[in-house]
Order: C-alpha cells, then structure tokens, then sequence
C-alpha cells in the first residue's frame, strides 16, 4: 500500500484561506475517488483563531458551493509539520516567508505557494477575503477552486511520471 500525500495549506490565521482550500481540495479529491491517497490538514502562522471554526462568511461561501468546512478547526503550524507534511502550501508571500524562517531545512522541497499550481490565474497570493468587501468570500472560493483543481492535476502527472 502506499503512503498517502500529505498537504498542509497555511494562511495567517487559519480561519477563512487555508481551511476554505482544506474543505475544496477534500471535496476534489472525494469527487476523484482519491480520498485515501490524500492526507489534508490546515493551519496558520499565527495563534490568533486556535480551537475556533472557519469564519461563519467562508463556511456560508462554501455551503452554497457544496463545501463543507465545518470540520476545519483553527491550530498553529509547527516546526513538526515539515517533517509529517509533504507539502506545505502557503497562501500568499507573507505565509511564504514565515514558514520558510519556520522550517529552515525542513522546508526545502515542500513548502510552496499554493497559487504555483495555477499559473493560469496570473496572481501569486490567495487575497485575503476581509479586504474584499461583500465579494470577498466569494472571490477567495473561485480562487480556491481553481488553485485545488490544478493542485490535484499536477499531483496525479507526477504519480503517473
């Protein structure tokens, strides 16, 4: 049997990002018939949310989709993480240099932008929704969306080789 990839998606605060692109590529790979060949997990770079739920907005953004993050529970990632985790996808730069300070050597060749599996979108950072006014929710999912789609995409090209 074969291990299961393991990914980590990492957003400041892990309650809106990190645990919407959770829920989306757990219902992406479900949808696929991988659910057994993924491990999928959510954290942020900071302590603010530990123990709480995804943003009620992200979950309300993601039920109407077909989305379910109430499963998602906010937590801090750990040094620990870059050793379970075979990848570890921050959602935007600011993430991206926390966890390269984070995980030193442990970061090398698993810590990675999550929107650099979807070059097509022409952006680096998955924007933070609390600055997008009503639509902002909305506008992380669509990003969210396509960001895990090619996520699965690149992952199944280079099981296949």
């Amino acid at each position: 049997m074969t291990q299961p990839v393991r990914i980590l998606f990492v957003c400041m605060g892990n309650i809106c990002r990190s645990p919407t692109a959770e829920g989306v590529f757990r219902k992406v790979i479900a949808d696929a018939g991988l659910d057994a060949d993924f491990e999928v997990d959510s954290a942020g770079t900071h302590a603010y949310h530990i123990g709480e739920p995804a943003d009620e907005r992200s979950q309300r953004a993601a039920a109407r989709r077909g989305y379910d993050l109430s499963a998602c529970v906010g937590r801090q990632v750990t040094k620990a993480d870059f050793d379970r985790f075979d990848y570890v996808l921050a959602m935007d730069r600011q993430n991206h240099r926390e966890l390269k300070t984070l995980g030193g050597d442990r970061a090398k060749g698993k810590l990675r932008l999550f929107l650099d599996f979807a070059p097509e979108l022409g952006i680096q950072d998955v924007p933070d929704p609390y600055f997008g006014g009503g639509d902002g929710f909305e506008r992380v999912l669509d990003i969210v969306q396509t960001g895990a789609q090619a996520l699965l995409e690149s992952l199944r090209r280079q099981r296949t080789g």
